[in-house]
């Protein structure tokens, strides 16, 4: 040690109070508030960017800026999940005659429990596929129903609408929107809607861009979630989806349709707002 001080000609003595120093007051605040980042960054299942990291940090009272908070995520590795792109190609169809495209691709309304949303999509087990079908709210993009089934048939669709409807007990008729998938064309369905009160809306064959907002779900949920796991059993993805829906999606997930809120809180500020509270 002595010799790299004669090599660097400093004091031994310089070069011990310099190790014993503390770290400098910007020093100190940049390893807090990346404690902070990290901590954000996890409870979003490591999916956000620094752009909704600065929302949490401004929401949780610190005084930075949106530059500063990139600069931190940098610095500890963290970054945002990427989408995957499309694949190009064509992706039109024929005319669909057997329900009218009423949604017509008018994603924004003004008020909620007017427009659903329905899909269905497949996962990915050691035990074999499960089928998730869910229900959004094109309001504030909230899934309002799913159901997972192992196999992929008219009743997943159905339970996913049912809890729709018992959760949210619309008291106008609800336009609900699909693809012409054979669950969303069986007597079963046309069946449900009508007690219900609900209208269908359909999707032109081919067009995926029709029922764009819960494509997007789906890539999400896959990007986000399902695609960095392995799942053993059914039930292990149910209660993995579970958690991405109903713990992280609804409640925390930010959205920049939403005013970067999530969907549960862009309800809640909403309802807040027209009762003048």
């Amino acid at each position: 040690m002595r010799t790299m001080c004669r090599c660097l000609r400093i004091q031994p003595s310089g070069f011990y109070a310099w190790l014993k120093a503390p770290l400098c007051a910007r020093a100190q605040e940049d390893r807090r508030q990346i404690e902070l980042l990290q901590k954000a960054w996890a409870e979003s299942g490591k999916v956000y960017g620094y752009r909704k990291l600065h929302d949490d940090l401004v929401e949780q009272g610190e005084s930075i800026c949106p530059n500063r908070v990139s600069r931190l995520a940098q610095l500890a590795g963290i970054k945002a999940q990427i989408g995957y792109r499309r694949r190009p190609g064509s992706y039109g169809g024929k005319p669909s005659v057997v329900v009218d495209n009423t949604l017509d691709r008018q994603f924004d309304v003004e008020a909620s429990d007017k427009v659903w949303v329905t899909d269905i999509t497949y996962i990915r087990t050691q035990e074999g596929f499960a089928y998730l079908a869910v229900v959004i709210d094109l309001y504030s993009r909230r899934v309002v129903g799913w159901s997972m089934q192992s196999r992929q048939t008219t009743d997943v669709v159905l339970q996913a609408l049912l809890m729709a409807v018992w959760r949210r007990k619309p008291k106008g008729k609800v336009l609900v929107h699909s693809d012409q998938g054979s669950q969303f064309t069986s007597m079963d369905w046309a069946a449900f809607l009508r007690a219900y009160n609900l209208e269908h809306s359909m999707s032109r064959r081919g067009n995926c861009h029709d029922n764009a907002v819960a494509e997007s779900f789906f890539n999400l949920l896959k990007r986000e979630r399902i695609r960095r796991r392995t799942y053993r059993t059914r039930e292990e993805a149910r209660q993995d989806v579970f958690d991405y829906i109903e713990m992280f999606y609804n409640p925390k997930r930010k959205h920049a349709r939403n005013g970067m809120l999530s969907p549960a809180e862009f309800e809640r500020q909403q309802m807040m707002r027209r009762e003048g509270v």
